[in-house]
């Protein structure tokens, strides 16, 4: 039995050491397995912190999809194809889902790794680190948006579960979560915040929209940098926390809206994201951080490495020790979707340099209505 509280916990496998969506696709890159290896080069998983994924089974997994779908995902690894039929009616085998040959269990390992964790949560207090999820787009049907299982709406089911009634889910990828909205708009006990990009796929997460009032979608301008994000952090994200006061709080990290992405245009330092964090887990007890987006592989490894740091309180050193800088200097990417070089200081540093700049008044603007609905809680 897992115990509560204690020291936080780490979720990973090595099943993501060499899986990849295939050479063309974005998510070719290495990213779970990077975290692992730096947060063990840097000495910073002391015994028992280390926890193995299970893989979720399929029966687990109809507490969100349905059989129809995880038979379909599991016949597409067992086949390594699928049909037309198949294609068109749960987007398998297409440009942003191909099959590959971990199509069902590298998924399931995410969605059981969240499940594990929320088990946990639900026994009592915790901090857990889980780079392996934060597929935010999957449907209950459907895989979309690189996501074949949508492990947040599963983690946040699970802790429901558990016996945790009012939770928070907060999203700070540079997409918007729209399997996540779709799944639990109309649930007043699920608190949802967004901050994403505007225009960027899926096009979904207008200011405007909402459900029972406990949804807050905040589109963001390109160049959005940390300054911007500190005054959402400060006038949106804690406030919104207060006064929903969760049981629980999930935290989709993802690391596309830093300034290297190739898939956003956004401006973000990872500090940012170690800042956001550090605010929950000062706000409460019971916290799960995901991974998500995330297509440069030196900014998400080195991020989601700091994630775990603040998680434990650990200093991020000013130079890397070379057992870490060996890590990052033999990362690969490269294939249609590679970027350029890697810049000196992704090697010998995990903390990017801050990304000031005065705060857009767009931004301003569009805190201003999502500030009146708070104002207005009860």
């Amino acid at each position: 039995m897992e115990m509560s509280g204690g020291s936080p916990r780490f979720v990973g496998s090595e099943i993501y050491r060499g899986s990849s969506y295939g050479a063309w696709h974005p998510l070719a890159v290495p990213r779970v397995s990077t975290v692992m290896d730096l947060v063990r080069a840097m000495g910073w998983l002391a015994p028992g912190q280390y926890r193995i994924s299970p893989r979720a089974k399929p029966a687990a997994l109809e507490l969100f999809h349905t059989p129809e779908y995880l038979a379909a995902l599991m016949a597409a690894e067992r086949d390594g194809q699928v049909s037309e039929a198949v294609r068109a009616r749960h987007g398998l085998g297409t440009v942003a889902n191909p099959v590959f040959p971990e199509i069902f269990r590298r998924p399931a390992t995410g969605a059981g790794a969240v499940m594990l964790a929320a088990d946990a949560l639900g026994k009592g207090p915790g901090l857990w680190h889980v780079p392996g999820g934060g597929t935010h787009h999957g449907m209950p049907d459907r895989a979309n948006g690189f996501c074949y299982l949508n492990d947040p709406v599963i983690a946040l089911l699970s802790l429901r579960r558990a016996g945790l009634r009012r939770l928070a889910y907060i999203d700070i990828d540079a997409h918007h979560p729209d399997g996540v909205e779709a799944a639990l708009r109309d649930d007043p006990d699920v608190l949802q915040l967004s901050v994403h990009e505007v225009d960027r796929w899926p096009r979904t997460g207008a200011l405007e929209e909402a459900g029972r009032g406990q949804v807050f979608n905040l589109p963001v301008p390109r160049g959005f940098h940390d300054d911007d994000m500190a005054l959402v952090r400060e006038r949106l994200i804690l406030p919104a926390l207060e006064r929903f006061r969760p049981e629980a709080v999930v935290l989709q990290c993802g690391a596309d809206a830093v300034a290297e992405d190739p898939l956003s245009r956004l401006s973000l330092s990872n500090t940012s994201h170690w800042r956001i964090v550090a605010a929950l887990k000062a706000q409460t007890d019971r916290l799960l951080v995901l991974g998500g987006g995330g297509y440069n592989p030196w900014t998400v490894g080195r991020l989601w490495a700091g994630v775990w740091a603040v998680l434990n309180d650990l200093p991020v050193p000013e130079e890397l020790p070379a057992p870490a800088q060996a890590v990052l200097r033999d990362l690969r990417w490269t294939g249609k979707r590679a970027g350029r070089a890697p810049e000196p200081h992704w090697i010998t540093q995990l903390r990017d340099a801050p990304r000031h700049g005065a705060i857009s008044d767009v931004v301003r603007a569009r805190l201003r209505p999502l500030e009146d609905r708070l104002a207005a809680w009860r």
